[in-house]
């Protein structure tokens, strides 16, 4: 049995390998023909000679991420260890906005990157992905930067207001009171970023606005960093309208899942229009982030991916009853 040694050097191992050396855990799970031993900062590693060599490039760049980022989880472990050939992030060293608590806010990921690249070169960018994979999060931290940079002199954050599954007019309160859970996400978003009370005295001040969709009819929004978030959740009309309210300077993230619709029945996603539409134009950039990009916790992932597998064969079935129901009707009209 061959052996290997890696010493983790100018890391703290605890910080490395996790709580209750959970990202060793899941690197013993990706590699169950390896025995791995971890002690302070020496690694051992036994095992065929083949595998020990695919583990150590591995293994490289779990170093070379944690060096660059000083953070890790599980499912970045994953996505560094299963990827054949990691895709380059042409900007990976690019700080978007500096945290609260020296927390250093950028890309994590290829496609991440691949939406600040678009948002440098387009005027309206759509990101589309499933939960978890930093859309809202990226698109809240370039705003962020637009404005400390004095780019623009407002940011505004939007979503649809559609319940999903439950109803607002049963929560207590005015409708502000009504609708700020529902924009909880932006606010945690902005709240990592800005220093409470800057983030406060933009709010009274309307430099920083958080505001249901229907909000946005009849107005140009110019000089500005604008998101419309959840945007799966609009119609035809809403997101023609929200489109056409841009203005001079201004910059547009829509962002969305197609695969969590809240809309009634037969009711048509804007977002899924307007990606059909708007494809082409130019000055529009298209960013599709998938389950490699999610950044939550593992599990996410899994559910994510158990979700797609049921839903394509729900999608296959249906195909196959139309084609079905097609086909008798054909026959029965000919006999």
């Amino acid at each position: 049995m061959n052996e290997r040694i890696i010493e983790l050097e100018h890391i703290t191992p605890k910080d490395f390998w996790g709580a209750q050396d959970i990202h060793l855990e899941v690197i013993k799970k990706l590699y169950p023909k390896l025995k791995i031993v971890a002690r302070g900062t020496t690694m051992k590693i036994y095992g065929e000679a083949e595998i020990l060599d695919q583990f150590q490039t591995r293994f490289d760049r779990i170093l070379k991420y944690y060096e660059k980022y000083s953070q890790l989880n599980e499912n970045i472990i994953e996505r560094l260890i299963l990827d054949d050939v990691p895709q380059r992030m042409d900007k990976s060293d690019e700080i978007l906005v500096h945290g609260l608590g020296g927390k250093l806010i950028k890309a994590t990921t290829p496609n991440q990157q691949k939406m600040v690249d678009l948002v440098f070169k387009n005027d309206m960018v759509f990101a589309v992905g499933p939960a978890g994979t930093g859309k809202t999060y990226t698109g809240v931290a370039l705003a962020v930067k637009a404005l400390k940079e004095k780019q623009v002199k407002r940011i505004i954050l939007t979503r649809p207001a559609v319940e999903a599954g439950e109803n607002l007019g049963f929560l207590p309160g005015d409708m502000k009171e009504k609708l700020d859970p529902y924009m909880q996400p932006l606010y945690d978003a902005l709240r990592d970023m800005l220093p409470p009370t800057t983030l406060e005295d933009y709010l009274l001040k309307g430099i920083i606005q958080i505001a249901p969709l229907a909000f946005m009819r009849g107005r140009t929004l110019d000089n500005a960093f604008v998101i419309l978030d959840e945007a799966q959740n609009t119609t035809h009309s809403q997101m023609k309208m929200f489109l056409t309210r841009m203005g001079k300077n201004a910059k547009f993230i829509i962002t969305g899942d197609p695969g969590q619709v809240d809309l009634p029945r037969k009711v048509t996603s804007g977002l899924r229009e307007a990606l059909r539409i708007l494809e082409g134009v130019e000055g529009i950039g298209f960013v599709f982030l998938d389950d490699k990009d999610i950044v939550r916790h593992r599990l996410v992932k899994k559910i994510v991916e158990a979700y797609k597998i049921v839903e394509t064969a729900n999608e296959f079935a249906s195909h196959q009853n139309y084609y079905h129901n097609n086909n008798q009707n054909t026959e029965n009209a000919t006999s």
